[in-house]
């Protein structure tokens, strides 16, 4: 049964979903603008291919009729339609189809695995390890433990990363040390829920889906990411004391230890989101069926 939302309902949550993701956005499209970089926050927009003008555009998801006559303003997006109670969204077109059902593969398979804890952030490390410094991705900022030091911790700890889009950065020296040989094909062979990547790839899965979800799960994930973003790299070996952000030392057991509480408790609050995910995938596939 399809939800009607008087006007005035669909109007409030549109204007809460607008400023709650522009706290990330105007920033972004602002440093763009002055043409200034953000090794932190700026990943989440130049990495995952979504535009801030996307992100802020509100959607109620499927089974949803937007009533009031200003529910008209949607029409001029082509995956909506009017019915005689208001403006929905029309069924998922047949050329996603295939893409949904890639992402559901991927979904339910991470899902399905206990999170693992033991990488520790090496990824990060794996990055520049035996770079020169003018080879290193973030060489704006210094090394904590400078060019050797950083060496001497991925030689002195075991790789274990097994998620394809972190592993495809690692150094040719770095490669051969990780315990796995993560591809594209094994994606979801080697995806588990503890990876931080994973959760933050959580945010693609959502876009992906738009406007076919919730814009406020998609904001949910989006949020999500940037917590996640800001803990990868404050494992990383980069000093990122200048832009006020405090180090995750996992060089040492102490950090460890922290960085793993940290993983753990990411991959507890991503469970209900990738499981919201999973189902939304599900409903809009039987529709198609």
């Amino acid at each position: 049964m399809m939800q009607v939302l008087a006007e005035d309902e669909w109007r409030a949550r549109e204007r809460h979903h607008v400023p709650r993701v522009r706290r990330w956005t105007a920033p972004y499209q602002r440093r763009r603008s002055r043409g200034e970089k953000h090794p932190v926050h700026d990943f989440l927009f130049q990495y995952y291919p979504h535009r801030p003008a996307h992100l802020e555009r509100w959607s109620p998801g499927p089974g949803v009729v937007l009533a009031g006559p200003a529910a008209r303003e949607f029409l001029g997006r082509p995956e909506f339609r009017e019915t005689r109670e208001g403006v929905t969204l029309g069924d998922l077109p047949v050329k996603r189809v295939p893409a949904v059902r890639a992402l559901l593969v991927l979904l339910e398979a991470t899902a399905s695995r206990p999170p693992r804890l033991s990488c520790f952030g090496l990824h990060e490390w794996a990055m520049v390890y035996r770079q020169a410094p003018e080879q290193v991705r973030h060489s704006q900022l210094p090394l904590r433990l400078g060019p050797a030091g950083t060496d001497t911790v991925v030689e002195s700890l075991d790789l274990r990363c097994g998620h394809f889009d972190a592993f495809r950065f690692f150094t040719g020296p770095a490669r051969p040390r990780n315990a796995w040989q993560p591809t594209r094909e094994r994606q979801a062979e080697l995806e588990q829920p503890g990876c931080l990547h994973a959760n933050m790839d959580l945010y693609r899965a959502a876009f992906k889906l738009d406007p076919f979800v919730p814009s406020e799960l998609v904001a949910d994930c989006f949020e999500l990411a940037v917590e996640i973003r800001e803990l990868d790299m404050r494992a990383s070996p980069y000093d990122l004391s200048g832009l006020g952000y405090s180090p995750v030392r996992i060089e040492t057991a102490r950090g460890r230890a922290e960085y793993a509480r940290a993983q753990a408790a990411f991959a507890a609050r991503a469970e209900p989101l990738r499981t919201r995910l999973i189902e939304h995938c599900r409903t809009l596939l039987a529709q198609r069926q």
